[in-house]
This record gives structure tokens, sequence and C-alpha cells, in this order.
């Protein structure tokens, strides 16, 4: 049996589910009853996405409590498959009763509850385990697993500490000792820490093993470093400190700031500290002043920890009021910048420092502008680079002036050329040394362009940013810049071109991913048949789709190696994945796309609304990263990523709950399912929610109106919303009305399960066949419908509404709103499909008596697409003059600045091209793909 088996294995790891399908279904009909052939043809059709015909065999193999290693593991990739987590540690837990002295039944069944997170279970299990097969191990399996169920955050304040209480009790009743192992002893510290040990903890710590392992293990280390902050211990371990920066030339910043913190320990601990407290803290930074001043000294240009020290030093004596010297803050940035200036971290480092007081100003704004430029070589050329950035983040708002900016942005073009001049022979995988000054000038047209609303700035840092790619190609901080200035352009195809030449990879796509994927719908041409974005979306998400399977499968990796301080690592970063603010805006960005594209039926509806209100409510966690892009505007004005926000405005939690919002209170109404009806028909486990139940029910909180929330929205999203809701309130009896009753709802369903599979839905009994073939779907109602009411005068006047706005962005020459408003209003006819979906079948009218209803909707609905019509014409003629030599001239004049400084005209004029084909691309695309919905709809 083995070897005729052995070729499905081979078609399932190589991904041929077809193959593996045809030779399941041969050996089944030589052996009908073999659990493990059954097993694998589940998840070959898993796999297949013939998800109804695998839970069929799931279950019937499920139902003989199978105990077979190779059955075991074939259902545990089926039941993962369908989501059914709950189910796969029933499956281990009902094998291990059966085979109690099994130890590895035992531990599968550990894990089982360790991928679900469910840490009591676990806990049990380990202690059980402990006491059967006495491995010192499983105490500790028992002791994380009590310590993680005692940080869930639904476990009580009371039980919290039992559970900790009981992990230590465990830890020092082991036979051997913590500190055999460093992950062990890192968790016994841990314990300690939590507990306030303290003395338990420093008697370890204190101990010759105790410092053999702080000092080869940099987790233990930070751990000590907490527990002596937490005990008040600063001078002795800055003490210890200094030994390992003078003795062993150790480094490591975190050794100065043991040092800072004990030099400032006696004033930071008391609010209004007095004189003599004053005077003995004056006299700690002063033996720190000496040691820093010691070790710059002897590190000289090699290090810069020591001169950062200092600053640090005289930083934090300012901010209590201990130090002396006025001139003292500049002269350490003076030392510092002629130290490290000529390296690249010069800028970031001394960042925190520009904060000073006008005379302080002054002179360091008259040391960096004595510096005489020069471009002998890369060092030199990175101290001119440094003194730019330095300067521009101490600008005025009155040095900020058109003419002064346009002179700045001249000068660090004219200097990037010139500097291009040191990176003539390196490789093109290398990056130029000039690049920052390219970024610089960047910067500064983007500034003018919010000065003057004028677009022909925002032209020149294209040009100017594309130049700069020719000669580093590995640049992603300039295709950062462009993908931004794109989107504001209109030319989307030219932004996605430049992030996917990035190539993001794995957890980049959460943190990366809204530089192109923000309000992405306002650009995609779904409708039209071109997913581009829809795919890119898709693409995005398969980090999470990952996480959800590989993360637990790292955390019993970690089990299995006793690696248990990355345990709460890896379980922070699943969830931190799972409950990602950028996953669900994605989420809502691909749906917003797939209604423009795809026919919207009831089973659509039925399965975004379900996937929808899992999402509503988590407590997102916010991963994007916008601190990359490179900001070197002046701190008395917004940061770059601010200026170049999309419509000024940026999704954030609020934006996301809206529009949750507003499509689970349109799909619920264009539903025929109910809560009872989906807990029947859902086939994985419903997430775990991260957010304290509320008390209202969901239909409620759908109701509610959070202004707070409403702030990240557009005005022309906000538009859409309030249309939106009034639509929802206007139609929401007639829908509870017509609504068939939940037995109804599950009987059509079974019915058609059975049809489909040729087996009956589980826990779901059909009714007998009726003579009228209505009666199950139009059951008779004994109440009156709802009287009808006209539709609400937001609803009637949106599109003529939105229409004005639309001709004001095209008259204003704003590309990018035009197609946001034009997206908005697609959007809303797609809504008012969505919600009127149930009215279409005049059965349905008939049988509700809602014929005056569905009549109000045909003005709307001939306005909405007449309006659209006139959207999509005015769309086509501008795509027309997006691509013309008009177009590509004007935006060659709008660079003559760059030109005259010797970038090439062609050059230029390459760009233009293609900035005007990617707008002309979108513009066309999504007015073709207007009127194609409109015909799809009439």
């Amino acid at each position: 049996m083995e070897r005729q088996i052995r070729p499905i294995y081979e078609a399932l790891d190589t991904g041929s589910n077809k193959s593996a399908l045809v030779a399941c279904n041969k050996l089944l009909k030589k052996h009908p009853k073999n659990e493990l052939i059954k097993a694998l043809k589940a998840l070959a059709l898993v796999r297949s996405q013939k998800v109804e015909e695998s839970l069929v065999l799931c279950d019937e193999v499920l139902a003989g409590k199978p105990t077979n290693d190779a059955v075991l593991t074939a259902l545990m990739h089926v039941l993962r498959g369908l989501g059914r987590h709950k189910d796969l540690v029933t499956m281990f837990e009902e094998a291990y009763k059966q085979q109690p002295a099994n130890e590895e039944l035992a531990a599968q069944t550990f894990f089982a509850n360790v991928r679900v997170l469910n840490w009591k279970a676990a806990q049990q299990i380990a202690t059980r385990m402990h006491k059967q097969f006495q491995e010192d191990r499983y105490i500790y399996w028992t002791v994380i697993s009590a310590i993680l169920q005692a940080n869930d955050p639904m476990t009580a304040p009371d039980m919290r500490s039992l559970l900790y209480k009981l992990a230590h009790r465990l830890v020092t009743s082991s036979p051997t000792p913590s500190y055999v192992n460093a992950d062990r002893f890192h968790l016994h510290l841990s314990i300690l820490r939590e507990l306030e040990l303290f003395d338990e903890a420093r008697t370890l710590l204190e101990s010759d093993i105790g410092k053999s392992i702080c000092t080869a293990s940099l987790a233990c280390n930070e751990l000590r470093r907490d527990i002596w902050r937490l005990q008040g211990l600063f001078e002795d371990e800055g003490k210890k400190a200094e030994l390992r920066i003078t003795e062993q030339n150790d480094r490591n910043w975190l050794e100065f700031l043991s040092v800072l913190d004990a030099a400032c320990s006696s004033t930071s601990a008391v609010q209004d500290p007095d004189e003599s407290t004053k005077a003995e803290s004056s006299s700690r930074m002063r033996k720190a002043q000496e040691l820093f001043t010691m070790v710059a000294a002897h590190d000289g240009h090699k290090d810069r920890s020591a001169l950062l020290a200092l600053l640090e030093l005289e930083k934090r004596a300012r901010l209590h009021g201990i130090s002396n010297d006025k001139n003292r803050m500049v002269d350490l940035m003076k030392q510092y910048f002629e130290e490290i200036g000529d390296k690249a971290c010069c800028f970031e480092d001394l960042k925190p420092y520009l904060t000073l007081d006008v005379e302080d100003g002054e002179r360091w704004v008259s040391f960096l502008r004595s510096l005489m430029p020069s471009f002998a070589d890369s060092n030199d050329l990175r101290r001119l680079i440094n003194s730019h950035k330095l300067l521009r983040q101490n600008l005025a708002l009155d040095d900020l002036t058109m003419s002064a900016e346009s002179e700045r942005a001249s000068l660090y073009t004219k200097q990037y050329l010139e500097g291009l001049k040191l990176g003539a022979s390196l490789p093109m995988t290398e990056l130029q040394p000039a690049d920052d000054l390219a970024i610089l000038a960047g910067n500064v047209f983007v500034h003018l362009w919010k000065l003057s609303s004028d677009e022909k700035y925002l032209c020149n840092a294209v040009a100017l940013l594309e130049f700069a790619l020719t000669k580093s190609k590995q640049s992603f901080q300039t295709r950062l810049m462009l993908i931004r200035i794109y989107r504001l352009l209109g030319a989307p195809s030219l932004a996605l071109e430049h992030y996917r030449v990035m190539q993001i990879k794995q957890v980049q796509h959460d943190t990366l991913s809204h530089f192109i994927l923000s309000r992405s719908s306002t650009f995609s041409l779904a409708a039209s048949g071109d997913l581009t974005f829809a795919t890119e979306c898709l693409e995005a998400s398969q980090i999470y789709l990952s996480n959800a399977q590989d993360t637990g499968e790292y955390i019993v990796r970690a089990f299995t190696g006793e690696k248990y301080s990355q345990i709460p690592e890896f379980i922070i970063f699943e969830d931190r994945l799972d409950n990602s603010l950028q996953r669900d805006i994605i989420k809502i960005e691909h749906l917003r796309m797939r209604l423009a594209h795809e026919a919207i039926t009831s089973d659509i509806i039925d399965m975004e609304l379900i996937e929808l209100k899992f999402i509503y409510d988590r407590l997102h966690h916010d991963n994007r990263d916008s601190e990359i892009l490179a900001d070197y505007q002046p701190r008395v004005i917004q940061k770059f990523s601010e200026q170049t926000l999309l419509f000024g405005k940026s999704e954030g939690s609020g934006w996301l709950r809206t529009f949750l919002k507003v499509y689970i209170r349109a799909f619920q109404q264009g539903s025929d399912l109910d809560d009872t009806v989906e807990e029947k028909l859902l086939i994985g486990d419903r997430p775990k929610q991260t957010s304290p139940q509320n008390k209202l029910a969901l239909k409620d909180r759908l109701r509610q109106r959070n202004d707070e929330e409403l702030t990240e929205l557009t005005p022309e999203e906000l538009a859409l919303v309030d249309y939106a809701r009034a639509l929802a309130d206007w139609l929401e009896p007639y829908h509870d009305h017509a609504r068939p009753p939940p037995g109804v709802v599950l009987a059509e369903a079974a019915k058609q399960a059975e049809l489909k599979t040729g087996h009956p839905l589980k826990g779901v009994e059909i009714p007998p066949k009726s003579g009228n073939a209505n009666a199950l779907l139009f059951p008779k109602k004994d109440e009156e419908a709802p009287p009808v009411t006209e539709a609400p005068a937001i609803v009637i006047q949106f599109f003529d509404d939105m229409k004005t706005r639309f001709d004001d962005a095209q008259s204003a020459s704003s590309p990018s709103l035009a197609l946001h408003v034009a997206a908005l209003m697609q959007e809303a006819f797609l809504l008012f499909v969505v919600e009127t979906l149930r009215f279409k079948a005049p059965s349905v009218v008939k049988v509700n008596k809602l014929g005056a209803l569905v009549q109000q909707f045909k003005p709307i609905r001939v306005n909405a697409l007449a309006v659209l019509r006139e959207v999509s014409f005015s769309l086509l003629k501008r795509s027309e003059q997006d691509a013309t030599a008009e177009q590509r001239k004007k935006f060659v004049d709008a660079c003559s600045p760059l030109i005259a400084l010797n970038i090439d005209h062609d050059f230029v004029l390459g760009a233009a091209k293609k900035l005007s084909d990617s707008r002309k691309k979108v513009t066309e695309g999504v007015g073709k793909g207007m009127s194609r919905m409109c015909t799809s709809y009439s």
C-alpha cells in the first residue's frame, strides 16, 4: 500500500493536485474505506479550491477518530486550509485520549493548542506531559504557557498574578536550574521582574554563571538592565558600564546610556530638585563628561559614540538646569561635525539637538555657512551635503519665500551635477555620493508647489529625480519620492513602475504598500477590464496569508528548540500582521475595484459581508512606515511625507471604520444572511476578536456617526458616506420586510449544497417539497409592507452635486482630484445597485407589495447613468488632450531651469512623454470603464 500511495504524495508535493485526485480516485475504488487515501484526497480538493467536496471527506475521516500519524498529518493540512483550527485541536485531543502513552501525539496536541494561542489548554497538556514523561523541558513549556496566558488581554488581573506565581513555583522547583540554558534563564528573570522579586533576581545576576550568560546573551543582558532600572540602581549600573567602556573598549550605545542615566539619576528622580541635589548631579555629570571626553579623544574619527554621549549629556544638563556654559551645546555640535561631518549619519545624529535658542541658532548657522563647498573627494561632498541638510532644518518662515527656495533648488541641482563627477567611475549597482543633493532639490521643488499650487514645480522634481535614477538605479529614496509625486500628478502607472522596481518583499508589503495602494481605487481601471491594481492588492496581501500559515510553525519550532525569549516576539509579530490596519485598508480598496469589475450578485454580497464583519471589531495596529521617506524640509513647515499625501489626507483607522460601516450596512441589507444562517454556513473558525466587546449590537454600531473618524476623509468621500447613510436609512425597512426567514435561507443553501456535492449540508434539514414553487423563496408574510416614503434629497441630488465638483476639479487642472471624484461617483452608483438588487426580481416586489418603492428607483438610476456618461465623455476628451505635443511642450518649458543647468533636453522631453502617456492611460481607462459600467447596468 505504501508504494501505491507514494505517487499521491509526490503529486501533492509538486503542486499537481489534479494528478493527486486521479490517483486517489483509482485507489479508493480498490480500498473505499482507507482513511489515509480519503485524507489525501481531501487535501488535494482543498488545494484545488473545491471546498465543499473536501468538507464531506474531511468530516467522514474525522468521524472515525483517527490515530494514524500519516492520516493525522494529512488532516492537519486539510483543516488548516479550511481554517478549522478548533477542529484540529479536537482531532489531536481525541487521538491523544485513545493513545495516552504516545509522547508524539501528546506533543502534537500541545502544538495544536499553541497554534491557536489556547494557552490554558496548552499549559494543562504540558503539565500532564511532564508528569507522564518526566522530561525537564515540559516544565518550561508549562511555565511559558502560563506566562502567555497571563499576558493575554482577556485574563483578569488577579488571575494574571496567580499564573506568574505558578510559573515561579514551577521554575524554582525544577530538578535542573534555569541557568543551564540562556533562554530558560531569561524566562526565570522575566518572572522575577514581573513579580518584583528583585533580590532573587540580583542573586542570579551577580553569580558567575549569571554574568557569563548576560555577557553572551543580548536578550538576557537587556532584561538585566531593565531589572536594574526598576530597582533604581542607576549609579551601580553606571559604574559597571564605565568599566566596560574603558577596560573592555565596549562601544555599545546602551553602555553610554547607562552612564548618562546614572549621571542624571538624582535630578530625574525628583520633580523640583534642591540645590544640594543639583550640586550632586552636577558633580556626576562632570565625571561623565570627563569620561566621554577621554573616550572621544581616544576614538577620534573611528567611533562617534562618545561625541554623541557628550551632546546628550549637555542636552540633559540644560533640561535639568545644571548646564553652566551657554556656548557648550554649539561647541559640541561643531566638534561633532568636524569629526563626523563626512559620514552619512551626521545629519540624523545631530537632528535631535537642532532646537536651539536664537543666539545659539545664529552661531550654529554662522558656522555652517562659513564652510567652503568642496568637490575634491566624496568625504568633502558628504560634508557639503550634511551642511545643506542642517542649514535647511533651521530655516525660519521668513527664509522660505518663493525666490529664496528657487535659488536653493538651483544651487542644490547645480552642485548635484557637479558632484556626479566623483561617482563617474562607480559601477551601476552603486549609489552616487551626490544623490542626496538631488533629493534635497526634490524637497525644495515640492515645497515650491505647496507655496504656489503650480504644477510646474512637480514637473521639475520629476525631471530631476528621473535623471538622478539614470545615475543611481538602486536609489530607493528617489523612487519613493517619485511614487508620491506621480500620484499627485495623476500618473499612477509610472508610480507603480517605480514601486515594482524596488522589489518589495515579505513584511515590507505591510509597511510600504501604502505608498502605492493608498486610495488606489481612484486610479483603478478594473471597470474597463485592467486588473493591474487589483492584482497588486492581492500580491500585497500574500504576507498576511503566509503569516497565518507560517508564524504558528515558527512558534512551534521555538518551543521545540527551547527559544523561549523568541516566543512572545513571534506572537506579537503575528498579532500585528493579523490585525494590521494596512491589511484591511487594502481589503477595502480591493473590494471597491472588485465591485467595479464583476457583476454584483448575492454570492459576492454574502461572501464579502462575512469577511467585513470579521474585520470590523478588530483592534488594528498601524505598521505603515512613512518615516522611511527622506525628509529635508525645515522644522517650521510640514514634513515631506505630509506635503505629498494624495488629497492631503491619510487613511487611518477612522477612514477604515467609516468605509466598513458603509459596506457592511449595504451588504447586510442586500443579503439574506443573518447571524444564525452565517453560523451554520461558516466553514472555518471565526477570527479571534481583539477589541473589547461592545454592548451595542452591530446593527446599532453601524448607525453611529463619529465625527473624529470622518476627519480622515476627503470632502468628496464625506459626501459619498452621507449619501450611503441616507440611502441605507431609506431602504432598511423594506429590506427587513422582504428578507426571507433564516430557516428558508438555510433550507435553500442545503438544497444547493446537496446538488453540488451529492451530500446533505451538515446540521441542516431540507423541508419537504411544496406544491407552490415560490413557497420556499417567498414565504407568506402576515405583516403589511412598510409605507413607501420618498427618496431623501441627498440621494436624488448626489450625482448632480458630484458632477459640479468634478467640473471644478477639471477646470482647476487637477487630474488626480478629478479621477477621485469620478471614482466616488461610480462607487455611489454601485452601492445603489447593491441596495436595490433584492428588488430586481418582479416576484419579490409583487409578493412584498413594494411596487411603489421600485418606481422611485428608476429616475434615480436614469439620472445617475446620464451623469456618469457625461463624466465618462469628459474623461475621454481629457485623455486626448493629455498626450498632445502641446502638453509635452508645457512640461519641457516648465523644466527650462534644469535644461539651462545641462540636463539634456531630450531626456526632459522623454520624461514629459512618459508622464503624458500615463495620464492619458488612466484617464482614458477610467472613462471607458465608466461607459462600460453604464452599459452593463442600463
